[in-house]
């Protein structure tokens, strides 16, 4: 049995977590999309890495602090030759053994082994254990999109509309006091072409429109309060299309550079150093799930205790200036 509850990432930088193997072409470096509405995801398996190497790093400031409590030097590399080993120790690997020796014990709260699963020794595939926390992908819920004359307006589709219902629904009460998850499909449905309050769309002979860079869009059925669908509080420009022209736009809405790796010693492309990538744009709105197991015996808190929301860098490319974003945990 789990208790359910779900995350809400805010990208504060282009975004980019690489697409398989399979999807990579050429030097074109894509992101991750959805199977159906080719819209940008982040798989599971990236967020429990990353929120595993946060816990991690939680450890080893602990393990440093308890040790040098007892005075004990611990050394500034990153690999530590112990008499003994065959290979040199990580410096968590050697923190720890030292830890275990004196007897001393982090708590649960910062054991990524124990939340995300033990991973398997080299030799030993048995000793792996499971997780306590699972994710599934963080999918788009709102994404921006560049508009002459707004100049930003959220997009997003009934099918993503609806996967925030199933996670969020039982959570999030509307002005009239009923729940999320009691809104109709087909009410979700009907909000294609609809507004937000707080778009002001043109005016074009008479009937308000949008202009994207492929054309006007009419807001056929005007504008409603959408304040509901927006989990962070505050009801953006948005607009709700249709799932079989969010992938369009979506794809229109990317942030793509080119990028080269130079040679060391002048400045000249390194052979095959040539790629381009794409990412999702800065103030990109996502949206995961997050199970907990009934049985852990303390509260996850991976970013500290009593602490929902953090910043946190997603992706490969965080040092040059992708992958920044504000996470936040919510019904945990």
């Amino acid at each position: 049995m789990y208790r359910k509850g779900y995350g809400i990432i805010e990208t504060l930088a282009p975004l980019h977590v690489g697409a398989t193997a399979g999807e990579e072409s050429g030097n074109l470096n894509p992101i991750f999309r959805d199977s159906f509405l080719r819209t940008g995801i982040i798989p599971g398996s990236s967020l429990r890495g990353r929120f595993r190497s946060q816990m991690r790093l939680q450890r080893q400031i602990w393990l440093e602090k308890a040790l040098k409590e007892r005075k004990i030097d611990t050394p500034d590399s990153r690999e530590i030759k112990v008499e003994g080993e065959k290979e040199p120790l990580t410096r968590l690997h050697w923190l720890q053994k030292q830890a275990t020796e004196l007897k001393i014990e982090p708590d649960l709260e910062i054991d990524e082994n124990f939340w995300y699963g033990k991973t398997a020794a080299t030799d030993a595939s048995d000793t792996t254990s499971e997780a306590m926390v699972k994710f599934e992908y963080a999918s788009l819920l709102w994404l921006p999109v560049f508009c002459p004359g707004q100049p930003i307006v959220w997009v997003s589709s009934p099918k993503l509309l609806k996967r925030y219902q199933r996670l969020a629904g039982e959570s999030v009460t509307l002005k009239d006091g009923k729940k999320l998850k009691e809104i109709s499909g087909s009410q979700i449905d009907r909000l294609v072409y609809s507004g937000s309050q707080t778009l002001k769309a043109l005016n074009v002979e008479g009937k308000k429109k949008l202009f994207f860079n492929f054309g006007f869009l009419e807001l056929a059925k005007g504008m409603t309060d959408l304040s509901a669908w927006f989990p962070l509080g505050e009801e953006l420009p948005a607009v709700v299309v249709a799932d079989d022209e969010i992938g369009a736009i979506h794809d229109m809405a990317l942030y793509r550079q080119s990028r080269v790796r130079l040679k060391d010693d002048e400045k000249r492309v390194d052979g095959g150093g040539f790629f381009n990538t794409e990412a999702l744009p800065e103030g990109t709105i996502m949206v995961f799930p997050v199970a907990i197991r009934q049985k852990a015996p303390q509260h996850w808190q991976p970013f500290g205790k009593g602490k929902q929301i953090s910043e946190i860098y997603l992706g490969g490319l965080e040092s040059i200036g992708f992958g920044n974003c504000e996470i936040t945990l919510k019904g945990m």
